[in-house]
């Protein structure tokens, strides 16, 4: 999972993981506030709950294709009993279970997909299950945010000297009297003469490679690289104006490509935008 994250709810630090797609929140951090002794034994408590395994087993039905619905069912039908005991590892080896996760060691405890999680907290009290919700989304808020500024800032910086390019083209490169297709394969030409300076294949290269990825190879592009491609296209655009041909200007922009990511990926203040 990646690195954690920590929100406080009612003065209780509750940790948040993601696998990439889904988050998960620690059922052990939310069990310490009835118990901060043994939060365990509040969790496996919860666990012997029949509407509890009820609940889990059926968002396994739904999300988790590999889950063991016979164990389902063998586990819901000793709910309740007297000799009935589920632990969280216990649940995870017999169904397959991946809405709840067992970590061991310093950093271990019990995580839940946040749909089980919020269902945890409105057991150990409907406050508490507020209050998770309203902090979670207040992170996934300041999450989105930074995020959206991001692309922003990563869109803004590729296009900053674009009219000076698409300017420098349209005098020098485009000959009189061609129509409006020859003229976007011109343009085309000259944006893909970047792309291969910088990342060394053109766009549908790039495509070719990443059928799953979104977006286009700028759009993949990280900081460094933008920063890059913007002074690239300034650079290109004086080459243009002294008549330099395209095999003359790929080999200068390459060069001056690679000089300039060198430094950029140990400067501090670019890790200081990320």
């Amino acid at each position: 999972m990646a690195k954690s994250k920590i929100i406080n709810v009612k003065g209780t630090s509750v940790t948040l993981v993601s696998n990439g797609t889904s988050d998960y929140i620690s059922l052990t951090d939310i069990a310490k506030s009835r118990n901060s002794s043994e939060p365990f034994a509040v969790i496996n408590n919860w666990m012997r709950s029949r509407s509890t395994i009820e609940f889990i087993g059926l968002w396994e039905k739904l999300c988790n294709p590999d889950f063991k619905p016979l164990e389902f069912e063998r586990f819901k039908n000793e709910a309740g009993s007297n000799y009935f005991v589920l632990s969280p590892q216990r649940w995870i080896s017999e169904t397959n279970a991946v809405g709840i996760i067992s970590k061991s060691g310093r950093y271990g405890g019990t995580f839940a997909h946040k749909d089980i999680a919020f269902e945890f907290a409105s057991w150990i009290s409907s406050e508490f299950k507020l209050y998770l919700i309203v902090e979670f989304q207040r992170l996934k808020d300041d999450e989105n945010d930074r995020l959206k500024l991001e692309w922003s800032f990563q869109r803004t910086l590729a296009k900053v000297n674009y009219h000076i390019h698409t300017d420098a083209i349209k005098h020098n490169l485009i000959p009189v009297v061609l129509d409006k297709s020859k003229i976007n394969f011109v343009y085309a030409n000259e944006a893909d003469l970047l792309n291969v300076a910088l990342f060394g294949m053109t766009a549908k290269q790039w495509r070719a490679e990443n059928l799953d990825t979104e977006g286009n190879i700028r759009d993949a592009a990280t900081i460094e690289q933008l920063v890059v491609l913007s002074n690239l296209e300034s650079v290109n655009a004086v080459f243009i104006h002294q008549g330099q041909t395209q095999p003359e200007r790929l080999l200068q922009l390459n060069a001056i490509a690679i000089t300039q990511m060198k430094a950029l990926v140990n400067s501090k203040q670019i890790k200081n935008l990320k």
